[in-house]
């Protein structure tokens, strides 16, 4: 393949999938990670994808937001990792709070048996995956519940979340750099994010390195207000001092 058709395919895979990443198309196309570098550099000087940390995004698409099935099939093998080390920082007992998301609906799955937590979400696939838990005590915020993410927002969840002091939040972000915070491509979502942030006494940041140096439209927080950020090894040793000199523990797995 010439590199003119490989670049128009990566760039019909981006617009389709809203991303995509270095290795999975050097895998895809059968050539080297540079040679993908090279199309995507090229893509971004003709302004049809910006580069973004590990891959690029369509120009034009920072407020593009890829529907729940293709998140849950993007990042499997990381954000299954991201999961189980953040089982860790569950409490022995007391409160959680779990935002919307895929890696946050895994670790609602990796909660053992024997974890006797009271557990407030406003996701309804990580409502469902803990409501056969045996020592959970589940509590559902209610509200508008938006059809790309399956989670409540709204006048509702906000309110309910005001009410409340967790433990522990275990947040979720479409996209986070230093410059640029924590971003999300809806403003109801960042309200709540921004609602839930600050109803916890610890905030656990769970993302795959491929939302590393994405900006969204709608901000919703800055990393100096996260305690810990879970990540995989896909963000480097270097972009994790600096996210540390703001404040935040980095862990990558």
């Amino acid at each position: 393949m010439y590199a003119p058709e490989r670049q128009q395919a990566i760039l019909r895979i981006a617009r389709e999938n809203g991303r995509v990443d270095v290795l999975s198309l050097a895998t895809e196309f059968d050539v080297t990670a540079e040679t993908v570098r090279r199309d995507l550099k090229a893509l971004d000087r003709a302004g049809l994808v910006r580069r973004v940390h590990g891959g690029a995004i369509p120009a034009g698409q920072l407020d593009f937001e890829p529907d729940l099935t293709a998140r849950e099939s993007a990042a499997t093998d990381e954000k299954e990792r991201i999961a189980q080390t953040a089982v860790e920082e569950l409490p022995a007992e007391g409160s959680v709070v779990l935002d919307a998301g895929t890696t946050t609906s895994r670790l609602a799955t990796a909660i053992p048996l024997d974890a006797a937590l009271t557990v407030v979400t406003h996701a309804l696939p990580t409502a469902a995956r803990l409501a056969d838990h045996p020592r959970i005590e589940l509590h559902i915020v209610g509200g508008r519940v938006r059809h790309r993410t399956r989670a409540a927002v709204d006048a509702w969840a906000l309110r309910n979340y005001g009410e409340i002091k967790a433990d522990v939040l275990f947040l979720a972000t479409n996209g986070f750099s230093l410059d640029g915070g924590l971003t999300t491509p809806d403003l109801a979502e960042a309200a709540v994010k921004r609602t839930i942030m600050a109803a916890a006494r610890r905030v656990v940041l769970l993302a795959d390195s491929t939302k590393a140096g994405q900006e969204h439209f709608a901000r919703f927080g800055d990393l100096s207000q996260v305690d810990l950020l879970i990540t995989d090894t896909g963000l480097g040793p270097d972009d994790a001092r600096l996210i540390e000199a703001q404040g935040a523990c980095v862990k990558r797995v």
